[in-house]
């Protein structure tokens, strides 16, 4: 069998085994879920050493060619996405059962594993409307684990959340609709080629389209002013489930990069770069959102919540010019942001439950395992800010310079500099706060003591972001190979629809 099936079969298999009761009230759902996790983890690894060699896979399911059947697509890109999610979901996966919050609920497992299910077949998808369905079935997992563990203020979040995604899908429908009318395609390598053909007639449907395709790419990636849903989503629900949402934002990148420089690139006429005017200004609008809201929150998830909406901010400012040097900076730095990110929601969740569940940004008397929680929220808030010696750094350097001959490069820098200064400010207060002006008198006991083994998975996620800046060469090249591959549209075309055109 081929392994590109497996991220997600495997998910499939696992999240319906979970479902029977007799596995899901057992810890045998645990260990299938955990047995799962690893298995994807191990395919997307052999799927990315794969990919690195520079070839473009196609999987074609029931072995109809494209664009006639649904295939499956591996590339340099799409590799790296379901090995940055499968690193992730088992460093969630495994905080979730070492705190015990997976038995906060009956539906946690077959969720998760819907999850994986939906963000592994969206990377992967090489058509348009399997792009929508994966995106629903990772949508609808999260609706569940946004209300893992109940309460009224999960509950009204969720119902925001919901409805937000709701306009989301609708408006991704009825793009699918304008640009199936037109091209008479839904797979992305075959609409390329006939949105590059389409008579000039055409173009404004092409064009209206390919935007409003774009808005609802930017939607799930928060960009502003599209972003008011995220900060009280990923602040309300439980933290742990807001780590494996730090991926859900780069779902947005992801398809944004995909579908710009793939359909609606130089070739696509008036269609051609549809979200270069506006995304750069959003951008950094967002960066200055995100960063204003860390200096401002007086909750530990909600300080970590606008983290992940000012770094996707500064991810999109080197998407938004579409050139391959900015676009190499923004891969290397797309791991780092979603880690950091999942990094501070793990360390938010320790800290809380260290502190009877208290995360607000308050005095208190010392708590247990102080010290250690105290190191990994300095870590976390180097590799959120952007700071030496964490990839952050090199990845925020690498936009800069990437960026240095943009005609808006003021703005950028403004933003960009402008931003870690804020997040610094407003992670050194958090600190101060929550470890030294609470380090005088007496450690209270708490209702539930952390395990010895609960922080390993956060502890985790700082050593892959430690390992990232280490290979910062081998990284920045693996970008730039993948960069170049983006752009070279005529090789993942031939590789999608080289059967087609051979009449095989």
């Amino acid at each position: 069998m081929d392994l590109m099936i497996v991220p997600i079969l495997v998910p499939a298999i696992v999240a319906a085994l979970c479902l029977l009761r007799t596995v899901r009230l057992t810890r045998l759902g645990r260990l299938l879920s955990l047995g799962s996790t690893l298995v994807i983890l191990t395919s997307s690894l052999a799927l990315f050493i794969e990919a690195n060699s520079g070839t473009i896979a196609t999987y074609e399911l029931g072995d109809w060619p494209a664009p006639f059947g649904i295939v499956l697509v591996l590339d340099r890109l799409s590799a790296m996405m379901i090995l940055l999610t499968s690193l992730l979901a088992i460093a969630v996966l495994a905080h979730a059962v070492l705190t015990g919050l997976d038995r906060r609920g009956r539906h946690f497992h077959p969720l998760f594993q819907f999850q994986l299910l939906g963000l592994n077949g969206a990377f992967l998808t090489g058509d348009l409307f399997n792009l929508f369905v994966f995106f629903e079935v990772l949508l609808i997992a999260s609706y569940g684990l946004m209300l893992h563990g109940q309460g009224a203020a999960r509950l009204h979040a969720g119902v925001k959340y919901v409805v937000v995604n709701l306009v989301g899908s609708t408006l991704f429908l009825i793009a699918v609709g304008l640009l199936y009318g037109v091209t008479g395609t839904l797979n992305m390598a075959d609409m390329a080629v006939r949105v590059a053909e389409a008579s000039p007639g055409d173009a404004p449907l092409i064009r209206a389209g390919a935007q409003l395709l774009i808005v609802v790419f930017a939607l799930k990636a928060a960009l502003l002013p599209l972003h008011l849903w995220l900060p009280q989503t990923y602040a309300l629900t439980s933290a742990p489930v807001a780590a494996l949402f730090a991926i859900l934002t780069k779902v947005g990148v992801y398809s944004i990069l995909r579908v710009t420089i793939l359909v609606f690139g130089a070739d696509a006429g008036a269609a051609a770069w549809a979200p270069a005017n506006w995304m750069l200004p959003a951008a950094i609008l967002s960066i200055a959102a995100g960063f204003v809201g860390v200096l401002a929150a007086g909750r530990l998830r909600l300080l970590a919540a606008f983290g992940i909406v000012g770094s996707t901010g500064t991810l999109l400012v080197a998407v938004s010019l579409f050139e391959p040097a900015a676009i190499t900076a923004a891969l290397y730095y797309l791991p780092h942001s979603t880690l950091a990110g999942a990094l501070l929601f793990l360390v938010a969740d320790l800290i809380g439950r260290s502190r009877a569940d208290e995360d607000r940004l308050s005095n208190g008397p010392p708590f247990p395992k102080m010290g250690q929680l105290a190191a990994l929220f300095m870590l976390a808030a180097i590799a959120l800010a952007g700071l030496p010696p964490l990839s952050g750094f090199i990845g925020k350097l690498l936009i800069l310079d990437a960026t240095i001959a943009d005609e808006y490069v003021l703005w950028i820098w403004l933003a960009i500099l402008g931003g870690t200064f804020l997040a610094i400010v407003g992670l050194a207060r958090a600190g101060t706060t929550l470890f030294w002006k609470s380090a005088q008198g007496e450690e209270q006991p708490t209702p539930r003591t952390l395990r010895r083994t609960a922080m390993a998975p956060a502890w985790g996620l700082f050593l892959l972001l430690a390992a990232l800046s280490i290979l910062a060469g081998p990284a920045t090249h693996y970008s730039d190979a993948t960069s170049r591959q983006l752009f070279e549209r005529s090789d993942y075309i031939e590789a999608v629809l080289g059967r087609y055109r051979s009449g095989s």
